[in-house]
């Protein structure tokens, strides 16, 4: 059944920040951390990850979605915080679930704890994605008659941190994305969109929802862990 949870989530200075989690929770043997994608991408790949997470519910398999500080419904600042911090964020956030799994989403992928088995949807780097939200933001700037180019956007982002997309990121984090290339599987397994089929939800202009590529997702790792 699905329902929420809090949970303490380390911050950059040492302190902790209570966070909500959306959790499928029924104490049982297999468990799944998810991970969600970054930004824009994670409203618009949520429905899916929710359904994905019902799905598996009913094959047996409990799941957790934490909230990471600055992120969703978290009261944290997103400009405070830094890749480092939520890829410890998220590595506690498995050890408080108990996780046995992980599932990441796109740039989440950057998140997940190497060492727990599992997969990474689509996975991208943050290199890729800081790309193409400075690119939307120096169409927009064209639009609007000003010039912005994606040097001095990313020069901006790197010495004090900038607004993309209406996400305000500070330049530690904005550094670490910028410079993070396609993170490697470790003991995780890539499911790759061909694999789902359709287009990536995160491609359209509103956040949507795709059954048929919630079910196969949601089988691959049931499968997945049925076997591990």
């Amino acid at each position: 059944m699905r329902s929420f949870a809090q949970w303490q989530a380390p911050l950059p200075d040492g302190g902790t920040s209570e966070e909500s989690a959306l959790v499928f929770n029924q104490m049982r043997e297999k468990r799944l951390l998810v991970l969600p994608a970054l930004f824009d991408e994670a409203n618009k790949l949520r429905r899916l990850t929710v359904e994905i997470m019902r799905r598996l519910d009913m094959s047996g398999v409990d799941s957790f979605l934490p909230d990471l500080p600055g992120c969703n419904d978290s009261l944290q600042p997103l400009h405070t915080q830094t890749l480092a911090n939520w890829q410890h964020a998220a590595a506690e956030a498995g050890k408080l679930f108990d996780a046995t799994h992980v599932l990441s989403f796109r740039s989440g992928a950057l998140l997940a704890p190497s060492d727990v088995p599992g997969w990474q949807y689509a996975p991208h780097g943050g290199k890729s994605l800081i790309r193409s939200m400075m690119r939307a933001r120096s169409i927009a700037a064209r639009e609007a008659g000003r010039e912005e180019t994606l040097a001095g956007i990313e020069a901006s982002g790197r010495q004090d941190g900038i607004n993309l997309a209406g996400w305000r990121i500070g330049p530690e984090l904005f550094a670490a994305l910028a410079d993070a290339d396609k993170p490697g599987t470790g003991a995780q397994t890539e499911i790759a969109q061909a694999e789902v089929g359709g287009g990536g939800l995160w491609l359209r202009a509103e956040p949507d929802e795709d059954h048929e590529q919630a079910d196969a997702i949601a089988a691959i790792v049931a499968v997945g862990v049925a076997v591990s």
